[in-house]
Formats: C-alpha cells, structure tokens, sequence
C-alpha cells in the first residue's frame, strides 16, 4: 500500500475564559472565549467587546508565553 504525507488535525479544546489569536481567514484576530457548547463557540473581541457564535472551528498550531494581548 503506498504511503503519503498526510495533515491530520484535531478541534481544539477550548476553555471559558481562554485568550486566542486566529492568524488569517476572517476571523484573524485577538479573541476572548466567553461561550461553549457541543457544536459552538462564543468569541468576543476584546477592543469592540462584539460577540460571535460560530461553529467550532480552530486547530492548534502552537501556544506561546508571555504574548501580548491584545496585540495592536
């Protein structure tokens, strides 16, 4: 059987409170996780303090120390 490179990706476990930064796509930005649930998450923006309800959707690429947040 012949091998391939193959991308496997796992949803990220989010947690209440959790504070992320998406790189890219549409919701590029700082983001609060204020909502959870089985099927969404609920983000708010920590400048205009909007919220979103989207379906789960962010795969982790790497955490690091000591980032600003949010950055400007």
């Amino acid at each position: 059987m012949a091998k391939h490179r193959v991308a496997i990706f796992t949803p990220y476990p989010f947690e209440i409170g959790q504070k992320i930064r998406i790189n890219g796509g549409p919701r590029n930005g700082d983001w609060e996780v204020i909502g959870l649930s089985a099927h969404k998450v609920t983000l708010r923006c920590p400048i205009t303090k909007k919220e979103f309800k989207w379906d789960r959707f962010c795969y982790l690429v790497e955490e690091r120390e000591n980032e600003q947040w949010p950055s400007h």
